[in-house]
């Protein structure tokens, strides 16, 4: 069958998919990842037997492109929060809660994952680094929803932005670790402290360097240019072009990404236009990669690693309250955000989905000698879905508990000021 047609099938799905989980209720994103599954070869020859199946492995891997891209937008847009001006204001108070969730979650799956199930090194420093970023887009709609306003609610927005950065950060230290790791084990290299060390650094300073330079040089592209159709087509260049740059020097193209938006936002005073066309064009590819990302979940992996799978879950929420917590406290926050943040913090989606992409092309069975890669994939991908069903369901416990439910009819609107209500 023409990979078109299977495309166009994806593609209709999500559709599908993204509508129902409204209705009852849910994320979008829980939807695609849903009815993808559906199409999974794993499910499907499990079904209806090993000789049948609507996509191949092949498929899959051919899909790349579409989620990378759609990876690039998903961190370019992340810069987009990054305004100093705003970030000033929240000042080190997000910085240090943020580090602390980040650390919290990453050492706490790590522990369980080496400690208590044996896991290899490889495996559990690169899924441990995993845990880290949160997906923003349903404590946020959740907020939207029931007007909230407060403490805690202004704590969530830079917090779940600042720590997809620190996470991103963490999988690119992580990676080079564990490449490392098993190339010491396979006695290809001798593994040495300064080589532990410059290779991370290289790549987060290089991805730094290259993100400032490119977002630069699309700000004063932006400036000058007023055709909604030709800015649309440049910024679409530009992030492929980050990404492709960025994979030659061996750099993240997530990071450099997110930095070139935070260089565009902060240079470029009109920068939302160019946000928002890149979001124009990139939903469908939105829909695609979340559909591709449950019809890639591996079923038989999943019977496997089960209660490793369940211990994740668990893990990366009580690391994510706990760090929060301990944050909040060290920097004497307010007692709401100190008691209810971490549980608004648990949803996980986009960037965690992405970072399996680069697990799959990173950690080859050829290369790790086992199923390394298909494991964190599966765990992931039901870490997700779990995160995303029962992400808002928390959100709304923690703005519920904080007080902060209709907070913004609460707010008394300056005199002379009209305030609308959309």
């Amino acid at each position: 069958m023409d990979v078109m047609i299977k495309l166009a099938v994806l593609l209709l799905l999500g559709v599908i998919g993204g509508k129902l989980a409204r209705m009852v209720k849910l994320p979008e994103v829980s939807g695609y990842l849903l009815f993808g599954l559906l199409l999974s070869p794993s499910l499907v020859q499990a079904i209806f037997g090993s000789g049948i199946s609507f996509l191949s492995s092949s498929d899959i891997s051919n899909f790349t492109i579409i989620s990378e891209l759609a990876l690039a937008v998903i961190a370019f847009s992340i810069g987009s929060e990054f305004l100093l001006k705003s970030l000033m204001k929240v000042g080190k108070t997000v910085f240090v809660i943020t580090l602390a969730e980040v650390i919290g979650a990453i050492t706490i799956v790590f522990s369980v994952m080496y400690f208590l199930f044996d896991q290899t090194f490889a495996f559990s420093i690169v899924i441990a680094s995993m845990s880290a970023a949160t997906a923003p887009a349903a404590t946020l709609l959740v907020m939207k929803q029931y007007r909230a306003k407060g403490p805690v609610t202004s704590t969530i927005l830079p917090v779940v932005a600042l720590d997809d950065v620190f996470g991103i950060m963490a999988f690119g230290i992580a990676v080079s670790f564990a490449r490392l790791s098993i190339e010491a084990l396979n006695g290809d290299v001798v593994t040495s402290i300064w080589t532990m060390l410059w290779v991370p650094l290289r790549e987060i300073g290089g991805s730094l360097i290259l993100g400032v330079v490119l977002g630069f040089i699309l700000s004063i592209i932006s400036k000058r240019s007023h055709n909604r159709d030709m800015m649309k087509a440049i910024s679409i260049a530009f992030i492929l072009g980050a990404v492709g740059i960025a994979k030659e020097l061996h750099f993240s193209s997530l990071l450099t990404n997110i930095v070139m938006g935070t260089t565009l936002v902060n240079l470029d005073r009109h920068a939302h236009r160019t946000f928002n066309l890149v979001n124009e064009f990139i939903s469908p590819f939105y829909v695609l990669f979340f559909t591709i990302a449950g019809a890639s979940l591996e079923l038989d992996v999943l019977a496997v690693v089960g209660w490793i799978g369940v211990a994740y879950v668990l893990a990366r929420g009580i690391g994510k309250w706990m760090g929060a917590t301990s944050g909040a406290v060290a920097m004497k926050a307010p007692k709401t955000v100190k008691r209810y943040l971490g549980l608004a913090l648990l949803p996980q989606g986009g960037i965690s989905i992405g970072l399996s992409v680069l697990v799959r092309q990173i950690f080859t069975p050829e290369f790790t000698g086992n199923q390394m890669a298909a494991q964190i994939i599966t765990i992931i991908m039901a870490s997700v879905l779990v995160y995303e069903t029962t992400g808002p369901i928390f959100a709304k416990l923690a703005i519920s508990l904080a007080g902060e439910v209709n907070g913004l009819d609460s707010v008394t609107p300056a005199a002379g000021v009209e305030v609308v209500v959309s």
